[in-house]
């Protein structure tokens, strides 16, 4: 299925509803995009964070923390954050009530689309610390805009408000990416870098099918007809990271899901999602997450008991 061909899908007829809690559903090659209108009434700890898609958040009151391991972002209204794909994250409210806009997607739900004169992904494709934020006054005013109009189509549902929230978040990576250059890029111009990425789509695919199975780079790299060397360097140019630590970060992300929506224990979960042991799962968890598994586990709403705050998330597929 093309890009164009799934956004002739988007339309309230393919919306599924679920219940609030922080065990939020996840976008995949068939549900494309989750967007969540989310709020919490109190200051929190920082709880981590791996999602399965790429993610786009702004503030729209009060003021909360996005951690990443060399960077803070200080979220204030009108504020942003990028997350790239199973991309280790935490997240902390400060303020007495917050409220947010989040949206989660896969990246064929952008596909081809520019900002500008940029691929859109090559705002995802470097380190935190490099990717655009907001600078000024002008571009808070106006992401904060972005932000209250996606509000209103996600809560609202007026005639046609999946193509609006496209567009919004269209909109919202053109404004950050205007004044900003990447710091990295290598060779092609964007267009080449749009056909790449529909060159690398089966690899993730294959991921997103089979989260919790270790997968070596000779089987992706067939599946998208490259030569492993040439499917390495090209994977990461897109994506920004090797494909081996794409994989693991896609295990870890698995992993966490199971701790969160199970009771199995963590021997059986390290094992559904491919580590040898325990003790495997718990030294990469702890290094992407800054806390054990157990520790994890026991983070405030799991099962949507004792939940700090609301959300309510949309599927769009």
């Amino acid at each position: 299925m093309t890009a164009n061909d799934r956004r002739q899908k988007l339309s309230p007829d393919w919306l599924m509803r679920t219940p609030p809690g922080p065990v939020a559903p996840l976008p995949s090659p068939d549900r494309p995009i989750v967007a969540q209108v989310a709020s919490r009434p109190g200051p929190t700890d920082l709880q981590a964070d791996l999602h399965d898609g790429i993610e786009v958040g702004i503030m729209l009151e009060g003021i909360a923390e996005r951690h990443f391991q060399d960077f803070v972002i200080p979220g204030q209204p009108g504020d942003v954050w990028l997350c790239a794909m199973w991309e280790p994250h935490g997240r902390r409210v400060v303020s007495e009530h917050s409220e947010n806009v989040v949206l989660q997607f896969t990246p064929d739900f952008l596909g081809e689309e520019m900002v500008g004169d940029k691929f859109w992904l090559s705002l995802f494709a470097v380190p935190p610390r490099h990717r655009p934020w907001v600078k000024t006054e002008s571009a808070r005013a106006e992401v904060l805009d972005i932000g209250n109009q996606m509000r209103r189509e996600i809560e609202e549902e007026r005639r046609l408000w999946t193509y609006a929230l496209r567009l919004q978040l269209l909109r919202l990576l053109f404004v950050l990416s205007r004044d900003w250059s990447p710091p990295q890029i290598s060779g092609a111009g964007p267009g080449t870098a749009a056909d790449r990425l529909l060159h690398i789509m089966p690899a993730l695919a294959i991921i997103q099918e089979r989260r919790g199975q270790r997968i070596t780079v000779p089987e992706p790299a067939r599946a998208c007809s490259l030569s492993p060397s040439r499917f390495a360097v090209l994977f990461r140019q897109i994506i920004g990271v090797p494909f081996a630590k794409f994989s693991l970060r896609a295990r870890l992300a698995y992993a966490a899901q199971r701790l969160l929506t199970t009771d199995h224990s963590i021997d059986d979960v390290a094992a559904e999602a491919s580590f040898a042991d325990a003790s495997h799962l718990h030294r990469h968890f702890v290094k992407h997450y800054g806390q054990t598994p157990s520790d994890y586990r026991q983070r405030p709403g799991r099962y949507g008991r004792d939940i700090r705050g609301s959300a309510e998330a949309i599927i769009i597929e």
